[in-house]
C-alpha cells in the first residue's frame, strides 16, 4: 500500500518531468504518473514472488539429489524444514497472489531463474540458513523471523535484482526501497493458517485523489507559486534556485493552500525529508526557511483555512 510520502515522491518526479521538458501536456504526464503508481504493484508482487520461487528451487534440488546414482542417506532423507516453512506456504498458496501474477503475466522468475538461483546459492551457504535448519522444529513466529531475515539480507539489497528491475521499468529505481519496506510489513502481518490476501495500492479514495489533486494544482499554479517564492527569496534569483528545490517548495505551497486537512507542520516536515533524499545537502535548510516564511504569511492573510486535524 502506497503511503502519502511516496505519493509525494511520485508527484514530484512527474512535476519535474513536465516542467523540465517544457511540455504543457498535463493529461499525458498525469496518465504516466497514475500508471507508474499502478505498476508499483507489479514490482511488489515480483519482489514477494522471489520467496516461493526460492522454495521451489530448493524442492527441485532435493528431487535431483534423490535421483543420484550414488545418493547418500542425506540425499534420500533430506532436511525439509526450509521447504516446509509455514510463511512461504502462505504466500505460495495464496489465491489472490497467484491470480494477480497470472492476470498480469508476471512469470519473470520462470524466465529469469538465474537471479533466484544466485540468491538460493548464497542463502544455503549462510549462517542464517544453517542455524535455522539445525533446529529440528520451529514455530510460525520463528518461520516468519527467518523469512523476513532472508528477504532483508539476500533479496532487498541485491544489486543485480535492482539492475534487472531498472531495465524493465525506469520508474522502479526510486520505488524499490519503498517496496522492500512494503514486502517486509506484509510478511510481518501474516497470521498462521490465514492465507495472504493482496490489498489495494491506495489506502483509500482520499489517497488516490491526493495524487491527482497535488499534481494538477501544483502544475496549474506554477507561475503564481513562483511569484510567492520570489517575494520570500530576495537574495536569490529564481534561476539560481535548483529546479528540484523550486518544485518541492511549490508542492509545499500547494498543500498549504489546497489541502485543509493536512497540518502545515506535517507539510513542511515532509518536504524537508524529500529534499534531503532527492536534492542537495543544503536544500533541506533552504526549503524549511522558505516554507516557514510563506506559511506565516498565508496564516496572517487567512489563506490557510485549515480544518480538523489540519489545525494541529
Amino acid at each position: 500500500m502506497i503511503n502519502r510520502r511516496h505519493i509525494r515522491v511520485k508527484v514530484m518526479q512527474s512535476v519535474y518531468a513536465l516542467t523540465t521538458s517544457n511540455s504543457d501536456n498535463i493529461v499525458k504526464e498525469e496518465n504516466f504518473l497514475n500508471n507508474s503508481i499502478e505498476k508499483m504493484y507489479d514490482l511488489y508482487v515480483l519482489m514477494l514472488d522471489t520467496l516461493p520461487r526460492i522454495k521451489h528451487l530448493a524442492e527441485e534440488q532435493i528431487e535431483i539429489s534423490k535421483k543420484k546414482h550414488f545418493a547418500t542417506d542425506q540425499d534420500l532423507n533430506p532436511n525439509t524444514k526450509f521447504i516446509d516453512n509455514k510463511v512461504l506456504a502462505l504466500i505460495d498458496e495464496s489465491l489472490s497472489f497467484q491470480t494477480y501474477k497470472e492476470e498480469h503475466d508476471l512469470n519473470n522468475w520462470h524466465i529469469e531463474e538465474k537471479y533466484i538461483r544466485t540468491i538460493y546459492e548464497h542463502l544455503v551457504k549462510s549462517a542464517l540458513y544453517k542455524k535455522y535448519m539445525e533446529k529440528e522444529s520451529s514455530s510460525f513466529k520463528e518461520d516468519m523471523k527467518f523469512v523476513v531475515a532472508l528477504y532483508s539480507e539476500f533479496i532487498a539489497p541485491n544489486e543485480k535484482l535492482a539492475d534487472y528491475f531498472e531495465d524493465i521499468n525506469i520508474s522502479w529505481v526510486d520505488d524499490i526501497p519503498f517496496v522492500n519496506t512494503w514486502v517486509v510489513k506484509s510478511l510481518q502481518g501474516l497470521k498462521e493458517n490465514k492465507s495472504l490476501m493482496l490489498g489495494r495500492i491506495f489506502k483509500d479514495d482520499d489517497d488516490k485523489k491526493f495524487v491527482s489533486d497535488l499534481f494538477r494544482k501544483t502544475v496549474l499554479n506554477h507561475d503564481k507559486f513562483e511569484k510567492d517564492i520570489e517575494n520570500k527569496t530576495p537574495n536569490w534569483e529564481t534561476d539560481r534556485i535548483a529546479d528540484l528545490d523550486m518544485i518541492i517548495i511549490k508542492m509545499g505551497i500547494c498543500e498549504f493552500l489546497n489541502f485543509p486537512s493536512i497540518p502545515t507542520k506535517a507539510t513542511i516536515n515532509e518536504y524537508i525529508e524529500l529534499a534531503k533524499d532527492y536534492s542537495t545537502p543544503k536544500s533541506g535548510f533552504f526549503i524549511n526557511g522558505v516554507l516557514d516564511k510563506l506559511c506565516k504569511e498565508y496564516e496572517a492573510a487567512n489563506k490557510l483555512n485549515k480544518i480538523g486535524r489540519g489545525k494541529f
